[in-house]
């Protein structure tokens, strides 16, 4: 009989000539691949190509036609699917939270069914929201309803390490959220990612988020594994005209010194314009209704800085936004890219406003920009 815990720690991961068939389309063919333990591999390629499929068939979703899965060395096949589940955290675009259950109950679940008391499963609970920054005493007991998108990603992550698994599997976890936001996860999952020492496989579409949280990319066309590497690997060396197309989408190189803010910031529309005698719970609520985790924040043309929603939940609802509001760089959008990222990164920060005549135009994100630059 095996364990309930199948491995504390991810060695490495193969896949040996995997292939699954839907009648007579190949959704997976002869695939092999070598996870290495610890690192953070992307699936990346075409609607169709066998990202999804792939990611499956390693905690028995879906069951493979031809080949063999080694965890550890030990073929999943020996195991219990369930049990094997329960021993793999699963993060989904749709996350799938249950809506008459409350947050508490919904990162709990699995823990529940393994026997684990009350008191048990609520501190478990309370360390995993604190892990996501999410204050316990705000969202232990509210419903998924009453989350934004981002908050309710952070519930989906947190639920998905209730049970201290070795391995994560996320399915484009980020995929349906607006772009600002989807910035300001992948960097919140890039900390997390650090400080969880996790073997993760990561499906996306956006090359410029693979290259941003990958240790490696494994680029799929056709069913079949077209290359993988390092995202240096796939710049310099592409393989053939998909993954020159594919890594070089969103990556022309450019000349930095050439380039304005307004060619590469992230434009911003009025929803994230704040007043600053707004209340922070004001705030709060208009954030979590449209999916927002960032305000740019004035007092009638005043720029007063920005408030993020994960140090609003810190203060008191009271409070007014001019009180907390952060003073953040501005740039215009003439402002030179290659200044602006100096200036940045010597005071230490991610992003800047972008303002035209005392009006906002956008954000322009570092890391992003980085990327783009590649």
């Amino acid at each position: 009989m095996v364990s309930r815990k199948f491995f504390d720690r991810i060695d490495s991961i193969q896949l040996e000539n995997i292939t699954k068939k839907y009648n007579d389309n190949f959704a997976v063919r002869d695939l092999d691949l070598e996870i290495q333990g610890g690192e953070l591999l992307i699936l990346i390629g075409p609607s169709g190509s066998g990202k999804t499929t792939t990611l499956r068939m390693i905690n028995r979703l879906i069951e493979p036609d031809e080949g063999q899965i080694v965890i550890n060395n030990q073929d999943i096949m020996q195991f219990d699917p369930v049990k094997l589940r329960r021993n793999i955290g699963y993060v989904i675009q749709d996350i799938g939270l249950f809506p008459h259950m409350t947050i508490r109950n919904n990162i709990g679940l699995i823990p529940k069914l393994e026997g684990w008391s009350q008191d048990k499963i609520t501190e478990k609970v309370k360390g995993l929201l604190d892990f996501v920054s999410l204050p316990p005493d705000q969202f232990l007991y509210r419903y998924p309803n009453q989350l934004s998108g981002g908050q309710q990603q952070r519930v989906g992550l947190a639920r998905s390490l209730a049970m201290d698994p070795p391995l994560l599997l996320m399915d484009e976890p980020f995929g349906a959220l607006d772009p600002i936001l989807r910035r300001q996860l992948q960097d919140e999952f890039f900390r997390i990612k650090q400080e969880l020492g996790r073997t993760i496989v990561f499906v996306t579409h956006d090359i410029e988020e693979a290259f941003k949280l990958g240790d490696r990319v494994a680029i799929m066309d056709g069913a079949e594994l077209i290359q993988i590497g390092k995202p240096e690997d796939l710049i310099f060396n592409p393989e053939n005209e998909l993954v020159s197309d594919i890594v070089d989408s969103n990556h022309k190189f450019k000349h930095m010194d050439a380039l304005h803010v307004k060619d590469l910031m992230t434009p911003m529309d009025d929803k994230y314009i704040f007043d600053a005698n707004l209340k922070v719970s004001d705030a709060i609520s208009r954030m979590t209704e449209y999916n927002m985790e960032l305000g740019v924040v004035f007092n009638g043309s005043d720029f007063k800085g920005t408030v993020q929603m994960v140090n609003l939940l810190k203060y008191e609802k009271d409070e007014k936004l001019h009180d907390v509001a952060v003073p953040s760089t501005v740039f215009s959008p003439t402002h030179f890219v290659s200044l602006a990222l100096s200036e940045l990164k010597n005071k230490n920060e991610s992003f800047a406003v972008v303002m035209e005549n005392e009006t906002p135009q956008g954000l322009l994100l570092s890391n992003e920009v980085f990327l783009k630059l590649i």
